[in-house]
């Protein structure tokens, strides 16, 4: 499941006892509001639109940016890209970028470290429920013959077990979890912190912006597949 997914699956109903593990215990935001913008949030997402799309509106320009992609296209057609910067300090610094399968630019997730903020941020007019939190984990990106890429993450709690360490992950511990062979398959491995995630969408969309799905945006045959060894 990518992060996108988990705020999908979030929003559409409570946090659960699986959810709130060790890994992922922060306050709730309770009810979450309806995917179209109120008044007060009506500047946030007409300026990121605007300007992520000016900014970033394919996959060459957010690469050029820092971006890289890390996981594999989800069920609402989006593939994601980070720069493992976590804080996004205004609104024109989003933690994520997603694009389809074409590479044009879909939406972008804004975040707030946990360890910055106990309980959901109140930002730039949007109803601070909007914010969900997601727990520690890891991610790593394998190169795999003829240079293809396959994505995958590893929760926390199974991560330390193997004697990984959280603040400095590496490939050798990809080994000890049987991922991997050798340490050459991992091309990239990373901290996803402890964040406040805020989803919107940069491609209009009838279903609104703060919604999951979009009906302009058809997936592929592999969205919402997984590919993880």
């Amino acid at each position: 499941m990518t992060f996108r997914m988990f705020v999908g699956v979030v929003s559409l109903v409570a946090f659960s006892a699986s959810v709130a593990s060790a890994e992922t215990s922060a306050p709730q935001t309770g009810s979450t509001p309806g995917p179209y913008p109120v008044a007060a949030e009506l500047a946030f997402v007409d300026g990121v639109q605007k300007d992520l799309m000016h900014r970033f509106p394919t996959v060459a320009a957010a690469v050029k940016a820092g971006y890289f992609r890390y996981n594999n296209e989800d069920d609402s057609g989006s593939i994601s890209y980070a720069n493992l910067q976590w804080q996004s300090a205004d609104p024109q610094h989003p933690s994520q970028l997603w694009y389809d399968v074409n590479g044009s630019l879909l939406g972008a997730d804004f975040s707030v470290l946990a360890s910055e903020s106990a309980t959901a941020p109140a930002l730039w007019g949007v109803d601070a429920r909007r914010w969900f939190f997601g727990g520690a984990h890891i991610h790593y990106i394998l190169e795999r013959q003829g240079g293809a890429e396959t994505y995958g993450y590893v929760r926390s709690k199974k991560f330390l077990a193997a004697g990984g360490n959280m603040a400095n992950p590496d490939a050798a511990t990809l080994v000890k979890l049987g991922v991997v062979s050798t340490v050459g398959e991992v091309k990239r491995i990373f901290l996803f912190p402890r964040v406040w995630d805020l989803t919107v969408w940069v491609k209009p969309n009838p279903n609104g912006a703060f919604a999951y799905m979009n009906p302009l945006v058809t997936p592929s045959a592999n969205g919402g597949k997984s590919s993880m060894p």
